[in-house]
């Protein structure tokens, strides 16, 4: 490994999450002989720097390579600041930019007066300046602060490095924690875990500091997390926490020990216990906080709107539209109350409730086209049911991380308890999809003189994150519920939500295998799935029906008919490799232009969200420009991880769209996932067409199995409880 000394001169590129940048460097000195002739020239540099900073003496470590694409480069693995010692390079770095209030004379008296000791004299003691003439108390105090804080940031990323983290790792911690450094150097170490995987966090510090209190606590609370993450859980038993903590991190406690720790972690609210039950903050505080507010909206001034049965009517007819008598109560209900919760499955009229909702509101408060927007709010959990929204009510829709304007940086929400939105009717689709802390977070942004309608299938899925709001907000009997159960038929041969609801009700018919005008079931072996899906895709290429509008939905990633083998061959079928398309190889996988892919995370800076879908629409070098709808995002390849193929997507991944033809495979490999509510998911997904391709037996005994992780919370009884009080 080579050095080079110089400064950064421009800046080419500078990624800001991981501190991956691409500058021009002025080459002063080197010990690699083939940049000799490169000495006081100009070379592009790439690596990770915790930040740049322009003509800043710099030692970067590395070599000096070759790409193809882009030329010579030095490739540098880490660096460390070139801090001046001659007089001359004192003055220079005194009237850089870094140092606020002093210019190239008040430099040279400084230096004049203290030599080559002017940094330490400085950093000595602040007083020492005002020994330079025409120095005053201000100006110091400013010179003084620029230098210690200039040296606390290099010392604090020297000191992260020699704890062991690499330079892209400083890069995150320092951007994030420059305020507390010192702390998370020490005892507030894992603090940093939401930037650096736990594994990794506790392997650094095991090495670095050795079994400690610090440590263990640490390790309690990720074990609390694994549970509710794994389970989905609000709370769990000493007896599970236990567990994890042994097998995940090899600590073993006495149950005395163990009490001891977690009420240490109680005493300074990390951890809550109740009736021998043990939270972590978050989701104790998230249930607590929804359980209140509901209290409060439910207790304000009711508006009801008159005459709505005429109303009503009036609408049907406009629409040439009849609403059967649930779904009148459930409009009348979301009018006249304050907090309304709809639930039903596919085709019993949700989407035609919330229009007819919307309609009736906007026609009662004779609201003009800005107003709507400043009366009304549509949102969802996900990107794509928030487009589905939008467009069937022609009004604009919002993701929850959209509405109340999420900081990704900081995890949190810019509208909150102290400042809050301004809507007074206010639609949360798919509310089964919604976990605790983001249903938390959306009530503390609200009005609390709001009409709250929630709407949602208590069959589908629960949501990724922990808790149960949809579920435990009907089994409490306290708010307005307007279930849905008639479904209305598409055709006279339709099938798809009646086997939506024979799954429901775990009694499936003889029908699950004859063809209808919406539905196929294919028998086949396991062995032969992937040549039916083929056989199935060619023919709907030939009825005009493509990847944009058939979606394969499958229930694991890993196996011969797995996600990832299934979107190798129907990217070979939807968008074989040309010399035309270019291409960009990330670990095994091979992105091209024109493919599907899935968004996995929420970006709220670029507007896409975890479970949009878009097509790539250009490769040039490492950028890659993905199309989400018009929303057109650039990733870097690094970012790669961000995205997968698309033509075939986990149910998980389906919830909150819809397609208009879905291929669903079912076989006995999949035993782990196969059960009542995955596939009710899978088959509620498909508005025109379903088929189902793989065993007939394997489907039959998933609709039977009725395996539900009856996740463990408590705000159902936190809302009973103040309702009572």
């Amino acid at each position: 490994m080579s050095y080079i000394k110089g400064k950064i001169k421009n800046t080419i590129f500078y990624n800001e999450d991981n501190g991956y940048v691409v500058a021009l460097f002025r080459l002063k000195e080197t010990d690699d002989e083939a940049l000799e002739k490169q000495i006081n020239k100009t070379i592009t540099v790439t690596g990770n720097l915790t930040e740049v900073r322009i003509d800043l003496g710099i030692i970067l470590y590395g070599e000096y390579r070759h790409n193809e694409k882009y030329g010579n480069q030095y490739c540098f693995e880490r660096f460390e600041i070139d801090k001046p010692t001659t007089k001359e390079a004192i003055i220079e770095f005194l009237a850089s930019n870094f140092v606020k209030s002093c210019g190239e004379k008040t430099a040279k008296k400084i230096v004049d007066l203290f030599g080559e000791d002017t940094l330490a004299k400085i950093k000595e003691n602040k007083n020492n300046l005002l020994l330079v003439e025409g120095m005053n108390e201000t100006k110091a105090e400013k010179i003084y602060n620029s230098i210690v804080n200039f040296d606390k940031s290099s010392d604090a990323i020297i000191k992260l490095q020699n704890l062991g983290f690499s330079i892209e790792e400083c890069s995150r911690i320092y951007n994030r924690f420059k305020d507390n450094i010192d702390g998370i150097c020490g005892d507030d170490f894992y603090d940093i875990k939401e930037l650096i995987d736990f594994k990794r966090l506790d392997s650094i510090y095991l090495t670095n500091f050795g079994e400690t209190d610090v440590r263990t606590k640490a390790c309690i609370l990720q074990s609390l997390e694994i549970l509710a993450t794994n389970l989905g859980d609000t709370y769990s038993f000493l007896e599970e926490i236990n567990m994890v903590l042994q097998r995940e991190y090899n600590i073993f406690l006495r149950e005395e020990d163990m009490l001891e720790k977690l009420n240490e972690l109680a005493s300074v609210k990390k951890v809550y216990i109740e009736d021998k039950r043990y939270f972590l903050a978050k989701y104790y505080e998230a249930e607590a906080s929804i359980a209140r507010t509901l209290r409060i909206i439910d207790q304000m001034p009711i508006t009801k709107i008159k005459d709505l049965d005429e109303r009503i009517t009036n609408l049907e007819n406009q629409n040439k539209i009849s609403y059967n008598m649930d779904q009148k109560n459930a409009i009348k209900s979301a009018l006249n109350n304050n907090i309304t919760i709809i639930s039903g499955g596919p085709g019993t009229g949700k989407t035609t409730i919330i229009n007819a909702i919307v309609k009736l509101y906007i026609e009662e408060y004779h609201l003009e086209p800005i107003s709507v927007l400043e009366k009304i709010a549509l949102l969802a959990p996900t990107g794509r049911a928030a487009k589905k929204m939008a467009t069937s009510t022609h009004l604009p829709a919002y993701t929850i991380h959209r509405y109340l304007k999420w900081n990704k940086d900081r995890n949190d929400f810019f509208y909150n308890e102290e400042n809050k939105t301004s809507q007074e009717l206010i639609i949360v689709d798919e509310v089964s999809m919604i976990d605790a802390c983001l249903f938390s977070a959306l009530l503390k942004g609200i009005n609390l003189n709001v009409k709250l309608i929630l709407v949602g299938d208590t069959f589908q899925l629960p949501s990724v994150g922990a808790g149960l709001v949809l579920n435990d907000l009907i089994s409490t009997d306290l708010f307005n519920y307007a279930p849905l159960n008639e479904i209305y038929r598409q055709s006279n041969n339709s099938y798809i939500p009646y086997l939506a609801k024979e799954i429901k009700n775990v009694d499936l018919s003889e029908d699950f295998l004859t063809k209808k005008d919406d539905y196929s079931f294919f028998q086949v072996e396991a062995s032969k799935i992937k040549n039916m899906i083929e056989q199935i895709i060619h023919f709907s290429q030939e009825k005009g029906i493509t990847e944009k509008n058939m979606q394969v939905l499958v229930p694991m990633y890993k196996g011969e008919n797995g996600i990832d083998n299934l979107n190798i061959i129907l990217q070979n079928i939807y968008n074989p490799a040309k010399r035309s398309k270019a291409e960009i190889v990330y670990g095994d996988v091979v992105y091209r232009e024109n493919d599907k892919v899935l968004q996995l995370v929420n970006d709220l800076e670029h507007n896409v969200f975890n479970g949009d879908i878009g097509y790539i629409e250009r490769i040039l070098g490492n950028k890659i420009t993905i199309n989400f709808d018009g929303n057109n995002v650039i990733y870097e390849k690094k970012d790669l991880k961000q995205i997968k193929h698309a033509y075939a997507i986990t149910i998980h991944k389906s919830q909150g769209s819809e397609f208009d033809h879905v291929i669903l495979p079912v076989c006995r490999s999949y035993y782990k996932m196969l059960y009542n509510k995955l596939i009710y998911t899978g088959v509620s997904r498909a508005k025109k067409s379903l088929t189902i391709v793989g065993e007939a037996r394997s489907f039959a005994q998933a609709v039977q199995n009725n395996f539900a992780n009856n996740r463990k919370t408590s705000l159902k009884e936190k809302i009973i409880h103040v309702y009572e009080v």
